[in-house]
């Protein structure tokens, strides 16, 4: 019988409150902890308090083969009480730091989403939830925790369908099992899914699918039993849940990962992300899937297939330049296929398929896709 790995960095059961182990909940609050303390010190020294903050971008990523992804380099951000510019997100930063303690010392929860409004309601001046979520990967640079680790998660959008039943570990649905087959539209992945212990599988590999459409398209097409697939749908960028169920898919029971994406700029980044590891979340370890492949859509399968396609827009355009100056596409056949969007300057969706045919991608795309990647 499949068991459940030791939890990777991260991992953690959310049904009503965070189960968290007592020796995760200390190292973050002491890490909180000392935050404030280094603002009062500073203060009491008559110093402007500053924090200095690992950069988070492509320009500070760096390959690190012995976990198989891109971790943060050196390249640190001053962030001074003393530059006017840095009082409103310094001002932030802290209020994060206060609200993830009151979470931890309460035993209490909340979303991305309730963590806005609860700021907005406290008088904390984000303009938007993106802004507030960035502050919250600030922190959890800074700490060098996820968010999970302080009871901040984001809403579930992801699920799963196929042969796989699972056992749910979390005090409440502890020793409750669900077949994964049961539910035509899949399960959610939430942090209950991820933890839960594999009890029997008949999958011999993993599809993971950008598109819901397409997803939907599978299941209908029985693509799980023609090809003893577990099917996962991301709805777009895979969420760090989702993400770390697929790697314990692929070491725990050494299933191969299939990435469909949409043939786009965006496409390839969701893909790659997926298996190199993101540039924003480079601070948070074993949430990447190395071993992964990358199945498409690709640019030459747009010409290859003759789909459907629309011109690339400018911001189509800009993303495809950054794609360029990014180390994690400078090899085959990420090379291949950015520079492949740059020559037609077209993009395709995975639904383009379907003007062969509601079959076509199931029925004869998929196959000769898998034939394809299994001589490499």
């Amino acid at each position: 019988m499949p068991k459940k790995r030791d939890g990777a960095a991260g991992a953690g059961g959310r049904v009503g409150q965070q189960y968290k182990s007592d020796e995760v909940k200390s190292a973050v609050l002491v890490k909180l902890k000392r935050i404030g303390e280094e603002v009062v010190e500073a203060l009491n020294r008559g110093d402007w308090p500053t924090l200095y903050l690992p950069v988070r971008s492509t320009k500070n990523i760096v390959y690190d083969p012995g976990l198989r992804q891109y971790v943060l380099g050196l390249k640190k951000a001053e962030r001074t009480v003393a530059n006017i510019r840095h009082l409103r997100p310094f001002a932030q930063l802290i209020w994060v730091c206060k609200f993830a303690k009151q979470l931890l010392t309460s035993g209490k929860t909340s979303t991305l989403r309730d963590t806005y409004y609860v700021a907005i309601g406290e008088g904390i001046d984000f303009e938007s939830q993106d802004e507030s979520d960035d502050i919250i990967l600030e922190v959890e640079s800074l700490i060098n925790h996820p968010r999970e680790d302080m009871n901040i998660f984001p809403e579930e959008r992801a699920s799963i369908y196929g042969d796989l039943v699972i056992e749910y570990t979390v005090p409440g649905f502890r020793g409750q099992r669900v077949d994964l087959s049961t539910h035509p539209d899949g399960y959610a992945i939430g942090p209950a899914l991820t933890t839960s212990e594999f009890v029997k599988c008949g999958a011999e590999q993993v599809f993971v699918i950008e598109k819901g459409a397409v997803f939907s398209r599978f299941v209908e097409e029985r693509a799980d039993k023609k090809f003893k697939a577990l099917l996962i749908h991301t709805a777009g960028q895979s969420p760090r849940n989702c993400r770390k169920l697929i790697r314990r898919l692929r070491e725990e029971l050494n299933l191969p990962v299939y990435i469909f994406t949409d043939a786009d700029p965006y496409g390839v980044h969701i893909a790659s992300v997926l298996i190199h590891g993101s540039a924003l979340s480079a601070h948070i370890r074993q949430i990447n899937v190395p071993d992964a492949i990358w199945a498409g859509v690709y640019a030459t399968d747009i010409t290859k297939y003759r789909l459907p396609s629309m011109r690339l827009t400018e911001q189509d355009l800009k993303r495809l330049k950054e794609l360029e100056q990014d180390p994690r596409y400078m090899v085959d056949p990420w090379r291949r296929e950015v520079q492949f969007f740059g020559k037609i300057k077209r993009k395709a969706e995975l639904e383009a398929f379907s003007r062969y045919g509601l079959e076509f991608i199931v029925k004869d795309f998929l196959p000769e896709r898998l034939a394809e990647l299994q001589k490499r």
